[in-house]
């Protein structure tokens, strides 16, 4: 399977089938490519990562909802989340076609849901319609609706090789002090045409969860991201907290906030430790 190592893809089904043997419903994929460029043009490619990881995952576990990650970051040789113009921002327009042909590419691979993360301005609306247009009516937006520019996703940016290459993305992500504009960015979103939204980071936000669950009808999903997973286990390892005690309670701050669903990198351990609980094995 070209573009994809083999060991990685069984690495990812193992885990998987860990995951929803645990309870887990679904797993969100990231992808990182072997060629990047200025226009991502990797991020459509049909033997691209996500795209092979989509098809082995609806093979081999038909009853795993799998959900794709749809930006340009991982895939720009910039590290932005869209096109460039010869001063260096990002262009949203010409962007959406972009975002629009890789969540299609995705849908086309098997994805049940695609989630937009780009924060680019009516990309929800652009990508229904190339979706609708190609007969993937059933396919599900899960929008990143509100998405902070936050210090908290260092981690991951590190693994994904997506930090960007220069300035910063304060322009199309959302400023940590406002949570009023989450609010506007969510209801724009359904009307788009938001089968889901999100809310990212989950636990510095937990008050605009509250506000966006008050404001909209939809499923309500929180990215317990990749800089808080890394807080509790540092802070384990250094014996500051149980980290089993303390997965559990950032995990129910966060439900408590109002949020539906929970996108976690504890979610198979949560899972089990739920599992067990509920058997009466404590």
């Amino acid at each position: 399977m070209p573009g994809v190592c083999q060991t990685s893809v069984d690495e990812m089904l193992r885990d998987a089938e860990r995951a929803l043997a645990a309870g887990v419903g679904g797993v969100l994929l990231f992808g990182i490519p072997e060629f990047k460029d200025a226009t991502g043009s990797s991020a459509w490619d049909e033997n691209g990562p996500v795209q092979q990881g989509v098809r082995a995952l609806k093979r081999e576990l038909p009853d795993l909802a799998v959900i794709t990650d749809v930006c340009m970051c991982e895939y720009t040789d910039h590290g932005h989340c869209g096109l460039l113009t010869a001063d260096g921002d990002v262009d949203n327009d010409a962007t959406l076609e972009l975002l629009s042909r890789e969540a299609l590419s995705h849908a086309e691979a098997g994805a049940d849901i695609v989630a937009p993360s780009d924060m680019m301005d009516g990309r929800v609306a652009h990508m229904r319609t190339v979706l609708d247009a190609a007969g993937r009516t059933s396919t599900a937006i899960l929008s990143y609706a509100a998405k902070y520019s936050s210090a908290f996703y260092g981690p991951f940016r590190e693994a994904a090789e997506s930090a960007p290459a220069f300035g910063d993305r304060c322009s199309y992500q959302m400023d940590p002090a406002n949570s009023r504009e989450a609010v506007r960015e969510v209801t724009l979103d359904v009307e788009e045409g938001a089968d889901m939204v999100m809310v990212k980071p989950a636990g510095p936000c937990l008050d605009v969860i509250a506000s966006v669950r008050r404001e909209v009808g939809v499923p309500l999903a929180a990215y317990q991201v990749s800089g808080e997973f890394a807080m509790i286990h540092a802070a384990a390892e250094r014996g500051w907290l149980d980290p089993e005690r303390a997965m559990m309670e950032s995990l129910l701050g966060i439900h408590r906030a109002g949020a539906d669903i929970i996108v976690t990198y504890f979610a198979t351990a949560a899972a089990e430790r739920l599992k067990m609980e509920s058997s009466g094995n404590r």
